[in-house]
């Protein structure tokens, strides 16, 4: 079977470089679960790497001509491959509750949705790591002071300790992207359940970062916060100028002082 076209509206851009390919699957620490899912496979250029390893691999792949490929040239993912969209596909149709790793050079075009995801499922998700475009992967390990530390940053690192590992370069690719990417790795904390009610977390978080430019007695108007909690002074801050931890006291004090 012929090399599959890469296909612009799945923001397709195959990694040629086969030492790149291992270092991904070397990203994989292989702790505390037993199975691994790999997005958006291609040809299989990480996805041989990982069959390598002492781990159960599926894949899940939208692109048919990409399907008929990987069955045709790697026996060992024959009844391992979903064919469907990662974004909105049920993942416990396969995995039924286990825990599993998420890895992957992932669509630049999806890459937010995709740890967005993750985050959901964060429950059966201790490890995620992969490639994405260079300025997700810092944005999602930025720490706070910084202009790119925003909503991804915060939600992510309030579970998963996270690292930026390495650059790839555009060259390494067919068709070359415009851009540079970078390979990641997020770590599920030992205790990542948060010291306040995590739906309001998400929603303090968002909500903050919507308007990041204003303090958060402006940006967080529409939560309906008492004015004896308005006069604290972590509301004269911006939403940049918060840690994770005070992103968690934040919303420990608009859920006691509730209206």
């Amino acid at each position: 079977m012929e090399k599959v076209k890469a296909k612009k509206h799945l923001g397709q851009h195959f990694l040629t470089d086969e030492n790149i390919a291992k270092k991904i699957a070397d990203t994989l620490q292989l702790d505390g679960y037993d199975l691994v899912l790999e997005i958006g496979p291609g040809m299989g250029v990480l996805t041989k790497y990982l069959l390598e390893k002492n781990i159960e691999t599926y894949v899940i792949e939208i692109d048919t001509e990409s399907v008929e490929y990987l069955n045709a040239h790697y026996p060992k993912l024959h009844g391992k491959i979903i064919s469907k969209d990662f974004l909105k596909y049920n993942l416990n149709e396969v995995f039924n509750g286990k825990p599993f790793a998420l890895i992957g050079n992932y669509p630049y075009n999806i890459s937010s949705q995709i740890v967005f995801k993750c985050l959901e499922m964060r429950d059966q998700i201790p490890e995620f790591s992969g490639m994405f475009q260079k300025e997700v992967a810092e944005r999602i390990c930025e720490k706070k002071g910084s202009k790119t530390y925003g909503i991804l940053s915060v939600l992510a690192q309030a579970f998963y300790d996270v690292e930026y590992l390495f650059t790839v370069h555009e060259n390494v690719f067919n068709p070359p992207p415009k851009v540079k990417s970078g390979v990641m790795r997020m770590k599920r904390k030992e205790n990542y359940q948060l010291a306040c009610n995590e739906k309001l977390f998400f929603t303090v978080v968002k909500t903050a970062f919507n308007q990041r430019r204003k303090t958060l007695r402006n940006s967080l108007k529409s939560l309906i916060i008492s004015d004896n909690l308005k006069e604290d002074s972590i509301f004269a801050l911006r939403p940049e100028q918060l840690s994770v931890e005070q992103f968690i006291e934040l919303t420990q004090k608009i859920e006691a002082h509730a209206i």
